[in-house]
């Protein structure tokens, strides 16, 4: 197993460690603004980015299978305190998390959220953004709500559970970073793994253990469009295609389906088979479509099953924008700095 860290610099700034993890799987990344304790166990494709902000991660780090840590650019930092277990394809972005806490597989913690130390954040549940969570409490659902006062007895049992399910992972990952054409200024991180007829056109980029199946119709991603760390996209015989200046999110799944441009798609969003999404269309973290959904543009979108929950307005627009040319910065940036 191996330990020797993935380590990539941005803009100047390389990850400090403590120490050598106890485990660096395949397809892992630490990037940038990093301060990583000692004794960290980080499962393949895992991703800690820290590019327009700094994250801060204590000691005894267990991090599981496509899991990933992210910031809000210039205004939150990350900061997730010792002993902290993250299971696989979790997110936690721009937040503040305390000791010992458990974030169970597919959960994602939102901005400005402080979750209390020794909680459980179970699988597939979402802390809203500016949510604060209590101390030793077991908390689930969308928003994550609290169920009861944990033991100490079974949050330990639970963090060793979840140490054991992240150790049981699958422990390869393919890194196969080159796509079938790409424009001279896009971005592919070198742990993505791109398989079949996969295009990027202007700007576009594709982010840190990203996996793309274009075998059954090709992948189209569209100028100044980004997809963000460890999401999966899985064309149909009609190809997919992502418009310009479109975002999409950390741990996204995308199935045969299309989405329109200046479109964003929340962190761990599930679009199922056959969804259409128009232009300028919202879809907030962890929604999830039905297949052949149409999602009409002008609306934001939330929910499981995706129902309409507000109207775009101006700084959503402007906000997508922006994302979208902050995205093309960070690759600017990376681009010599990543390998090939």
């Amino acid at each position: 197993m191996s330990t020797f860290p993935n380590l990539i610099p941005y803009e100047g700034s390389r990850p400090s460690l403590a120490s050598l993890p106890l485990a660096a799987l395949p397809g892992h990344a630490v990037v940038g603004r990093v301060t990583l304790g000692a004794w960290a166990w980080l499962g393949a494709g895992s991703v800690i980015r820290a590019d327009g902000h700094f994250v801060r991660i204590g000691d005894g780090l267990h991090m599981g299978r496509g899991a990933t840590v992210h910031i809000a650019h210039e205004l939150y930092p990350t900061l997730i305190g010792d002993r902290v277990c993250i299971g696989a394809d979790a997110v936690i972005h721009a937040c503040t998390v305390g000791d010992d806490v458990v974030v169970e597989r597919g959960a994602v913690i939102l901005d400005g959220a402080v979750v209390g130390a020794g909680s459980v954040i179970e699988a597939g549940s979402i802390v809203y953004p500016r949510s604060t969570l209590e101390p030793d409490t077991l908390y689930t659902g969308r928003p994550a709500a609290p169920v009861r006062v944990l033991s100490p007895h079974e949050r330990l049992a639970r963090a060793e559970l979840q140490r054991a399910r992240n150790a049981a992972a699958q422990s390869e990952w393919a890194c196969r970073p080159t796509a079938t054409s790409a424009a001279s200024n896009a971005f592919v991180a070198g742990t993505c793994d791109l398989d079949g007829d996969v295009h990027l056109h202007d700007g576009a980029s594709l982010w840190f253990g990203c996996r793309l199946d274009g075998r059954e119709g090709p992948i189209s991603i569209g100028r100044l469009c980004n997809v963000q760390d460890n999401s999966v996209l899985r064309a149909g015989p009609g190809g997919m295609f992502l418009g310009e200046q479109t975002t999409i999110g950390h741990n996204v799944q995308l199935s045969d389906c299309s989405v329109g441009a200046r479109c964003l798609v929340g962190i761990g969003s599930r679009i199922a088979p056959g969804t259409l999404i128009d232009d300028d269309t919202f879809v907030a973290g962890g929604c999830v479509t039905e297949p052949g959904q149409h999602l009409t543009g002008g609306i934001v979108w939330g929910g499981d099953p995706a129902r309409p929950i507000g109207e775009m307005n101006e700084a959503k627009r402007t906000a997508i924008l922006n994302i979208a040319t902050v995205y093309a910065a960070y690759a600017d940036a990376l681009r010599a700095a990543v390998p090939e």
